[in-house]
């Protein structure tokens, strides 16, 4: 094992396009890596991977898949916007089915996607701490506020140590203006989570924005993971009219995510 990274990690929503990455990422990083989505995993299972079917919605089922891990990485869940109910039950019922588990088996760390989004209603002329009051910019961003407080809850409560890691523009390459601020490079991802795999001890609680090391962001960097890449290698993104529109001072940190027609399909009677 390098890294000194938990030698069984369990990371959930591994057939996601964020989880596929991760597992990438881990694999040589650990010993033994537990691979648990809802769907069957794809392709050939490398040595040290297992990989297990479950629906994370079921306590019992959440249980038994994470029995003998030492840590999880609990990437699982509606990445959008949708109606609250769906949200509720993917993201912030099958975190607490997670948490639960981990504490039942006395798993020693648990690292939870949350997302930047938590606080997208943010002005870019305001750098964004964690530590701020959360300001989520639509019922996506909610749940992930309430992904964060469940996190806090088992940590002060049961004494589990929990990283919530707010995800930024998580793609290959930034793809428009706002990226320059926003993007999250597949290496970087990997980074941060073996970071917060590493760190942590019993009863701590953090939340770190995960985000490249772009000059342009919105966000503080206060975890002990430094970021590799940059979006300002790729400048060119978007036209001079674009940039001006996403780095608007008094422009929500999450651009067009912030607006009512994001949200107004996914409630009841709109």
């Amino acid at each position: 094992m390098t890294d000194n990274v938990a030698a069984t990690v369990a990371l959930t929503g591994s057939a996601g396009r964020m989880g596929a990455v991760l597992r990438e990422q881990l694999r040589d990083h650990v010993s033994a890596l537990v691979l648990i989505d809802r769907v069957p995993t794809p392709g050939p299972l490398a040595p040290g991977e297992r990989a297990v079917t479950v629906d994370l919605r079921d306590p019992a089922a959440t249980h038994e898949a994470l029995a003998g891990v030492d840590a999880v990485v609990h990437m699982a869940g509606i990445p959008d916007e949708a109606p609250f109910a769906d949200l509720l039950e993917a993201n912030v019922l099958c975190t607490h089915h997670v948490l639960e588990a981990a504490r039942r088996h006395g798993i020693a760390r648990t690292v939870l996607a949350s997302s930047n989004r938590a606080a997208g209603c943010y002005p870019n002329s305001h750098l964004t701490n964690p530590a701020d009051p959360v300001r989520p910019d639509g019922l996506y961003g909610v749940s992930k506020a309430a992904v964060e407080a469940l996190g806090r809850m088992y940590a002060d409560k049961f004494g589990l140590s929990v990283s919530c890691l707010r995800i930024g523009s998580f793609e290959e390459v930034p793809s428009e203006a706002r990226h320059l601020a926003t993007w999250l490079s597949h290496r970087d991802a990997g980074g941060f989570v073996r970071e917060a795999l590493r760190s942590g001890s019993p009863g701590s609680f953090e939340i770190v924005y995960a985000v490249s090391g772009n000059p342009r962001r919105f966000w503080a960097l206060t975890g002990s993971y430094a970021p590799v890449d940059d979006a300002g290698e790729y400048a060119g993104v978007g036209d001079a009219e674009d940039v001006g529109k996403a780095f608007d001072p008094a422009a929500p940190q999450s651009g067009h995510y912030a607006g009512p027609e994001f949200t107004l399909p996914h409630l009841p009677g709109t």
